[in-house]
């Protein structure tokens, strides 16, 4: 798949310059200022910010902060570009939550390593989640306001967990948000759907649970939602590559 990254500079050339260099990678969107910015942001899945300080409307640390502290938007990485090489706005540009700072003219090949930087050491946070049992979800967190959420999600999945007909939309209206919404939130930041999500929460508990030693796998596959032992058992297989009694041998090697 191709990240979408937005660009965000009140200078056509410099969003053309900049379209030319990434667009082969990425798919980029443009705006020329931080209020339209914060418009596609919340109509799109972005997943990089790449913006301009100085701006008319809504400067660049003013969309830095806005998207920091937004729920709906806080885990998206923002690079900002600038040709204020002072202390003082490279202070500032950190202290707003920015993940990289960087001072104009510069390197086209360097911007393309900050880039493949943060999104790939993002990805790997996502793959471990992923595929490690017990790893709890907020693992992905980057900011304080996507770890509140996710262990949010958390709590209405387990809480509802024994339920085998949860899905995007009973979790959506548990935390009374629109489907759209929350679909935005959980891709961001998990490249997950949350039906896969919810899933992932399902067989995290399962591994849990046979860690315990109190339950038979097929007891566990029911305690976590599945009405079918065999998609239960389908379903953990690819998920950790190992298969339930596989991991119960690994973690119980005497039971």
């Amino acid at each position: 798949m191709k990240y979408t990254i937005l660009l965000v500079d009140d200078n056509e050339d410099i969003l053309d310059f900049l379209h030319a260099e990434l667009n082969e990678k990425y798919d980029i969107k443009k705006a020329f200022d931080g209020k339209k910015a914060v418009e596609i942001i919340h109509q799109s899945i972005i997943h990089l910010v790449i913006s301009d300080v100085m701006m008319p409307e809504m400067d660049g640390f003013e969309l830095c902060r806005y998207i920091k502290t937004n729920f709906e938007c806080s885990h998206i990485p923002v690079i900002l570009l600038t040709a204020k090489n002072t202390l003082q706005s490279k202070i500032e540009g950190i202290e707003l939550g920015a993940d990289a700072y960087i001072e104009k003219p510069f390197s086209p090949e360097f911007l393309q390593v900050q880039i493949a930087t943060l999104i790939s050491n993002r990805n790997k946070i996502k793959e471990y989640f992923a595929s490690t049992p017990l790893v709890h979800i907020k693992s992905m967190a980057h900011t304080k306001a996507d770890e509140i959420f996710l262990e949010k999600i958390n709590e209405l999945i387990l809480i509802h967990i024994e339920d085998a007909e949860l899905n995007v939309e009973k979790l959506a209206k548990l935390l009374n948000m629109s489907k759209a919404t929350l679909y935005r939130k959980i891709k961001s930041i998990s490249d997950l759907g949350p039906n896969e999500l919810i899933n992932i929460t399902r067989l995290n508990k399962a591994a849990a649970l046979l860690a315990e030693g109190k339950y038979k796998i097929y007891e566990v596959s029911y305690l976590v939602g599945y009405t079918s032992q065999n998609n239960f058992g389908r379903n953990f297989l690819k998920q950790f590559n190992m298969t339930a009694t596989d991991y119960l041998h690994m973690v119980r090697p005497n039971a």
